[in-house]
């Protein structure tokens, strides 16, 4: 039997997003449009339920970030589904702090390393930051291409530029 998740909507600067519960966790948020939007609950019965509290919670801390403040990830119960290997890419992107960027590259040798490989592809980096079922709250849109551009986003680069720009992100020379 399918587990009951539950929805609700939140309009951004960036558009309506979409956010998903188990009841008590954060699973899912997902920008309208964006690529893989949903794709982690797409077999589950799903309920519009708008006063559950941890809804409430992440609608008080989309608030401040599109404000410009700095909320921690930690506030949030955050339960992404994904393999092992997506879960500890998913990890080293909680790490990196507002207004920063980091590379695949630079994710990729952390990952290795983890892992006791000699290396790891910086494009099984990029699948996994892709697949992140948490966008903004899980910073996917911090991680830039070994030259420092903006190369892929789920949501859109125009949305990736946003959203590091709200951040006063050094991104200049990226832009």
């Amino acid at each position: 039997m399918n587990k009951i998740i539950y929805i609700t909507y939140y309009d951004s600067i960036l558009g309506k997003l979409t956010i998903a519960s188990d009841g008590e966790n954060i699973i899912g948020l997902w920008i309208e449009g964006q690529k893989y939007f949903a794709d982690t609950i797409k077999n589950e019965n799903i309920i519009k339920k708008d006063d559950i509290s941890i809804f409430i919670k992440t609608k008080e801390w989309l608030d401040r970030y599109f404000r410009g403040e700095r909320p921690d990830i930690k506030e949030l119960k955050l339960s992404p589904k994904g393999s092992e290997f997506r879960q500890n890419v998913w990890k080293i992107l909680c790490r990196i702090p507002y207004g920063q960027t980091i590379t695949y590259g630079k994710i990729a040798k952390e990952i290795a390393k983890l892992m006791n490989k000699n290396s790891m592809s910086a494009q099984a980096i990029g699948n996994a930051v892709g697949h992140n079922p948490i966008s903004i709250i899980i910073p996917c849109h911090r991680v830039v291409g070994t030259n420092g551009g903006l190369t892929g986003y789920a949501g859109g680069i125009d949305k990736k530029r946003e959203l590091l720009e709200l951040e006063n992100a050094d991104v200049k020379d990226i832009l």
